[in-house]
């Protein structure tokens, strides 16, 4: 995963931000604007950028914590130095940061779930912490960037800067949604005087299980059972159609939800939801 997360990043960097001199943070965006004035593989300047900051990782946190980060960062560069680099003639910025920043986005969303980091500056921003207590490692690291970034929009002019920050935000966009999960679904909470009849429904009609819990209405002070119950999101029409045909008075709450783990919602989940 580790492998595959880091080739990812090696075709983004590669094939678009190296050719457009599109600085998006990281020893990479070093690399980019060394490149502009000395004629230096970008993939020597990530390793030896890397290699001093592995040492000083390894001493104050130990090499089982690294291990893992060495092994990202030796893969990305391994990438960066066979993956060849195209000159992009069209200039679509857009489409560049867009492009550019999806793949970056998914893999580090692959490195990171592996608990790994392709080193750099989400390193060096760890090793600062230690330094700077008062600043957290995310700050530490947005504030490394930014300046990357800004030095970006300096060498290569403010346009490609403006363009940089679009693919960091695509980037940290896609990067969360691999982390926190893809299997995205609807919660429902349903409050009902039939709440029997409306569970024996979706129970037989939906084949989804449904959680009772109790509840009071503080208004009302009657007691009442609120049903439970998570649904794909091609689902949500249909249950909520189904409900409102046995109890047109019944309370609806719908939620998304990231992530679901469990019975029903693993690989029968993915297929149930594409066939329906």
């Amino acid at each position: 995963m580790i492998a595959i997360g880091t080739f990812s990043m090696a075709l983004g960097i590669n094939l678009i931000y190296q050719p457009m001199s599109m600085v998006t943070g990281g020893f990479t965006g070093i690399g980019i604007l060394i490149q502009h004035f000395l004629p230096i593989p970008l993939w020597v300047v990530t390793f030896v950028l890397n290699v001093p900051l592995f040492l000083l990782a390894g001493t104050m946190f130990g090499w089982h914590y690294v291990r893992k980060t060495v092994f990202a960062s030796l893969c990305l560069t391994a990438f960066l130095a066979v993956i060849p680099q195209y000159p992009i003639h069209h200039q679509d910025y857009l489409m560049a940061a867009v492009s550019g920043g999806a793949l970056n986005g998914v893999g580090l969303g692959f490195v990171f779930r592996r608990g790994a980091s392709t080193g750099g500056t989400d390193l060096l921003s760890t090793i600062l912490q230690k330094w700077f207590p008062a600043m957290n490692n995310a700050a530490l690291l947005g504030v490394i960037d930014g300046v990357l970034v800004v030095f970006g929009m300096i060498v290569f002019g403010i346009r490609i800067g403006l363009y940089s920050i679009v693919a960091v935000a695509v980037t940290s966009k896609l990067m969360d949604r691999m982390i926190e999960g893809m299997k995205f679904a609807k919660l429902l909470y349903i409050v009902s005087d039939y709440a029997d009849e409306v569970a024996e429904e979706i129970l037989r009609e939906m084949n989804r299980g449904v959680t009772s819990l109790s509840g009071r209405g503080m208004y009302s002070s009657h007691e009442k059972n609120v049903l439970m119950c998570a649904v794909s999101r091609k689902e949500l029409v249909k249950i909520r159609r189904l409900v409102k045909t046995i109890d047109k008075q019944a309370f609806i709450i719908i939620s998304d939800v990231r992530e679901i783990m469990g019975e029903g919602f693993g690989t029968d989940f993915m297929q149930n939801t594409q066939k329906k």
